[in-house]
């Protein structure tokens, strides 16, 4: 759970940018909007399999 805390005289919307791009490189929204939906096994392995053949 990525944490930001409200520094001295910091306007609000700076911290919120801080916290969204921590958010962001810990790929929390990645993972939230893949447990949205059920994703039967067989369709996690081929996009497993695609993620893996897209990195190498």
């Amino acid at each position: 759970m990525p944490i930001v805390e409200v520094r001295e005289n910091e306007p609000l919307e700076k911290a919120l940018r801080r916290l969204k791009k921590k958010v962001e490189r810990e790929g929390i929204l990645k993972v939230v909007r893949a447990r949205k939906h059920y994703e039967k096994p067989s369709t996690q392995r081929r996009r497993k399999l695609r993620e893996n053949r897209k990195r190498s």
